[in-house]
């Protein structure tokens, strides 16, 4: 099969387009035919400086496709199927093969590429809500990176549980588009004071969740953008800061900081995060939310892929197709 890969860390460059061995089917797993690939912000981060469990090495958490064979003991699936898998790597790849237990059917009336941007996603943006956020209807969220995958998800899932949408973005243009999806205000974090505008916005009160997939800086003005007893989602560090932030004013809020990491909880408490992940593809094939899709390339171009991401002009997914 064909693969994008790398045997040594660093910027998209180090990504190349080879032959290579397919996987083995494993007991109780599936063996996929992989349509679409979408990629994630830990992806990148993977490629630029993560453990090389295999060389040469695979990246990649998430991904669509067909069945192409069952492993001993699978039930409730068949080969011909449409399934949307994650995976602790391997995505960008013709063939992957993942456990039974990380696929989920893709419904009727979702596409197997706008399939292949939601388990991550959206289950990440669901936990940072409301499993670990308790966000109710009528509090106000501020949610960093609000034109990344996971900002769009949280945006759609905050305003359809009735709570006020603050979203951040580097550019005008980026913020008039959330408006589309539920965004109720909008913040250019590359030209204004993140907390100035929050406590501005809520008339100094602050708000009551913050979704912060950045880390950094940005996470001290989190902090700073809080209300008394408010509570931070933090669920990542896409800012690649090495500075540790100073938190310590959280402590003049009562306010709490959370770190929620999907991978972890799906390990831990899958028959909780599968069900829960199954509910999001059913509500986007109804179009109650909306897989929003950048640029598609082709996996030869995964460097190009990365890159693109990392300029910080996607909105949305990018995806790589076999």
């Amino acid at each position: 099969m064909k693969a994008a890969v790398y045997d040594h860390v660093g910027g998209p460059e180090v990504l190349r387009y080879e032959e290579v061995a397919e996987p083995q089917l494993r007991k109780g797993g599936l063996l996929i035919d992989v349509k679409a690939i979408a990629i994630q912000g830990g992806d990148t981060l993977n490629r630029l400086g993560g453990a090389l469990v295999t060389v040469p090495h695979i990246v990649g958490y998430q991904a669509s496709g067909i069945i192409r064979e069952l492993g001993e003991g699978v039930t409730g699936f068949s080969v011909g199927q449409r399934v949307v898998a994650t995976m602790a790597f391997g995505s960008h790849a013709e063939v992957v093969s993942v456990p039974a237990a990380s696929a989920w059917a893709i419904p009727d009336g979702l596409s197997i590429e706008e399939a292949a941007g939601v388990p991550i996603e959206f289950g990440t943006a669901d936990d940072c809500l409301f499993e670990f956020g308790h966000l109710k209807a009528g509090e106000t969220v501020l949610i960093h990176a609000g034109a990344g995958g996971v900002g769009l998800a949280a945006i759609q899932l905050a305003k359809a549980a009735g709570a006020t949408v603050i979203a951040t973005a580097s550019s005008d243009d980026r913020l008039n588009r959330l408006t589309e999806y539920g965004m109720d205000f909008g913040i250019n974090y590359a030209t204004k004071n993140v907390a100035t505008e929050v406590m501005a916005f809520t008339n100094n009160r602050g708000v009551d969740l913050v979704v912060d997939s950045v880390g950094g800086t940005t996470l001290e003005s989190s902090v700073a953008s809080l209300a008394y007893r408010g509570r931070i989602s933090w669920v990542g560090r896409a800012g690649r800061e090495d500075r540790p932030p100073e938190i310590w004013p959280i402590m003049q809020k009562n306010a709490s900081i959370t770190g929620v990491f999907l991978g972890a909880e799906m390990g831990m408490n899958r028959t909780r995060t599968h069900p829960m992940i199954a509910s999001l593809l059913t509500r986007i094939s109804k179009g109650e939310l909306t897989v929003v899709i950048d640029k598609k390339f082709p996996l030869s171009d995964a460097a190009g892929a990365h890159d693109h991401i990392e300029s910080r002009r996607a909105f949305g997914r990018v995806l790589l197709i076999p």
